[in-house]
């Protein structure tokens, strides 16, 4: 297939709209299901490149969900506890701690399951059965990964009345390392960016403590290859194997990092025992719960917790979770990884990060202020490494 029409661009009135290779080759895809859209492309593209090089950099499988061109989070495989199995709504998933695929799916969709409702998915290697199955019942708008089993092709295929959009891309695809796109009739050439992000970009780290535990090794090439197909400016949060707090397009470092560290807190907040006991009427579907626990945890939690609405949600009325009790949990929170996809300007940035349990970051360095992060990480025991590379995404 060397071209491929689509039904019109970002928005209905942008027509004609189509994807092609410039040197007349065949697109390195295979559309096996639905009839994928722009934006749904753009996804796609940028998705794979994600999980590809999230999974040969740590050597583990990886997801990602993405909505509007950014990942809402990034993972890669790692078993779950009952707790965030439950707080990701996979607890009663059959066979789910025996497919690989699907625990990093799990984590990434649930990481943030308010931006995820509608997400595109891609997956570093072939969907199976158990995979396939979890995506069924979320809502989303596609897939794209280097292949399917054929069960997990029917299952797919099935869903969204047999229009579900499902991509198979060749896993061994490499484009040209110049690329162009045009703006207001404008061509804009760059060269693409190939960095390469792993243990030993982590190499300078400049502040008094100087070893990184390879966890947060772990955590934190997680957040830089999120970040590296974010757009900008970007923050990520990262944890376990897993990012859960992404900033993403903020003109302010200070607004990526406030909004990533609320995202990251409430990850951690969602697998509290308050949280966990929640128990809904039958009525409630799945899309619901999500917003009614973003309320809950939310300083106007008597929308759904009050006196006279409670009844609509909930077989038992759950008990506030008071601003001292949240307060109190986050305290305990330590480990946590940030990364950012340009230098800190000030330090307040740090102290934000600290108050969702950060203990290592990686960021480019360059900014004049360095040595005041440097001294703020050193006050807070923070362990820093300078990356020297720029992770811009437009």
């Amino acid at each position: 297939m060397k071209e491929f029409e689509l039904k019109y661009g970002c928005n209905p009135n942008q027509k004609p709209a189509r994807i092609f290779m410039s040197d007349g080759k065949d697109l390195p895809i295979k559309i096996l299901n639905g009839r994928p859209g722009y934006i749904n492309f753009l996804d796609a593209f940028n998705s794979w490149q994600l999980v590809k090089e999230l999974s040969k950099a740590t050597g583990v499988v990886a997801a990602t969900s993405f909505k509007h061109v950014s990942p809402t989070s990034a993972a890669i495989a790692k078993p779950m506890s009952k707790e965030l199995k439950k707080s990701c709504f996979v607890d009663d998933l059959e066979g789910l701690d025996d497919s690989p695929l699907a625990l990093a799916y799990a984590r990434a969709r649930g990481t943030d399951r308010m931006s995820s409702f509608g997400d595109w998915i891609a997956l570093s290697d072939i969907c199976d059965e158990t995979t396939a199955r979890l995506i069924q019942r979320e809502v989303s708008d596609g897939i794209i990964a280097p292949g399917y089993t054929p069960k997990a092709l029917e299952i797919l295929a099935g869903k969204k009345k047999g229009a579900y959009n499902v991509v198979e891309i060749d896993k061994d695809y490499i484009p040209d390392p110049i690329e162009r796109k045009q703006v207001f009739g404008i061509t804009f050439e760059q060269g693409r960016n190939n960095s390469v992000l792993d243990g030993d970009v982590l190499g300078n780290i400049v502040t008094e403590k100087k070893k990184f535990p390879e966890n947060a090794i772990t955590d934190l090439i997680t957040a830089l290859i999120t970040l590296k197909y974010t757009q900008s400016n970007s923050v990520c949060f990262a944890a376990d194997g897993q990012a859960i707090g992404v900033g993403a397009g903020q003109q302010s470092r200070i607004h990526c990092t406030r909004l990533a560290g609320t995202k990251a807190d409430l990850w951690h907040l969602r697998q509290h025992e308050k949280v966990l006991d929640l128990r809904f009427t039958d009525a409630v579907s799945r899309p619901e719960k999500n917003n009614i626990i973003d309320i809950y945890l939310s300083d106007d939690c008597e929308k759904v917790i009050g006196e006279d609405v409670w009844r609509k949600y909930f077989a038992v009325r759950p008990a506030p979770f008071t601003a001292e009790e949240k307060k109190a949990y986050l305290k305990t929170i330590k480990g946590v990884s940030l990364g950012s996809d340009a230098f800190f300007p000030f330090d307040d940035n740090i102290e934000r990060a600290a108050d969702s349990g950060v203990e290592y970051v990686a960021q480019p360095g360059g900014s004049v202020r360095d040595d005041v992060v440097i001294e703020t990480c050193n006050r807070l025991g923070i362990i820093m490494a300078f990356t020297g590379v720029r992770l811009f995404h437009h």
